[in-house]
């Protein structure tokens, strides 16, 4: 199992440059999960797709069900104590910080491209190519 950041998903639901990385993340571990968090992240990408018409709303809604498809089950609220320290002490999002403390919890690693949380969470958080060389 993984936790993955939205961005990791919108890639594997997609057709860009990063998308053939994020589908050889999902071949090594198809188990992703997420704070619930990504679910608004996912769905303000997809808007905003719609809105410089890369895709259509139909593609963004089937895109949206994919993604709950691939996180049904492991979909986690988090303990905002936690995620206010993590941010308090890292100087990362409050958001960002969600997913290090559902990865923490899980203990699994953090699969995202943010470089800023590599850097801050170096035993949690490593890069989709880091992921797979490992």
């Amino acid at each position: 199992m993984i936790v993955a950041d939205a961005n990791l998903l919108i890639h594997l639901l997609s057709r860009e440059p990063e998308s053939q990385q994020a589908r050889a993340v999902f071949v090594a571990d198809g188990e992703w999960a997420a704070p619930l968090l990504w679910r608004s992240e996912f769905r303000n990408a997809m808007a905003t797709a719609v809105r410089l018409r890369s895709i259509t709303i139909g593609d963004a809604l089937e895109r949206v069900r994919r993604a709950h498809a691939v996180l049904v089950g492991r979909e986690f609220d988090v303990i905002s104590d936690r995620v206010l320290s993590l941010a308090a002490e890292s100087g990362c999002s409050a958001y960002d910080c969600e997913y290090i403390d559902v990865a923490q919890r899980l203990a699994v690693p953090l699969v995202t491209s943010d470089r800023k949380l590599i850097r801050a969470f170096p035993r949690v958080a490593v890069s989709p190519q880091h992921f797979l060389d490992s």
